[in-house]
């Protein structure tokens, strides 16, 4: 079966932030803006990378980390189910479950009745 491209995530959907990096490593480090934090808006996956003295690699390395986040892979199903429609079908079976499972009461006069009777 081929591979469908449902949805991308390009350079508009991500706030990519230079900062200079903490720790042990002297001046390059404290002088230099070569660590880098990516940010996925719509997910909130934040990837960080000051392990490298480039900030391209350091850039790589942030991307890689954010997109193998938890927060990142949650969003990429949901988006992939929505891109599919499985996501409907999902709501609605979810939906039929609820009515089948739940029960819903409220209480008049002090005693707890059946949603439907109360009408």
């Amino acid at each position: 079966m081929a591979k469908e491209k449902l949805f991308s995530v390009t350079k508009k959907d991500l706030v990519i932030e230079y900062f200079s990096g903490t720790g042990a490593g002297g001046q390059h480090r404290n002088r230099h803006k070569n660590s880098c934090r990516v940010k996925h808006l719509e997910s909130g996956a934040i990837g960080t990378c000051q392990d490298q003295r480039s900030k391209l690699q350091n850039t790589k390395i942030a991307f890689r980390r954010m997109a193998e986040s938890d927060k990142f892979q949650k969003w990429l199903r949901i988006e992939a189910a929505r891109a599919t429609g499985e996501l409907e079908q999902i709501k609605k079976r979810i939906d039929r479950e609820l009515e089948t499972m739940v029960k819903e009461e409220v209480q008049v006069d002090g005693k707890w009745v059946k949603k439907e009777e109360e009408r």
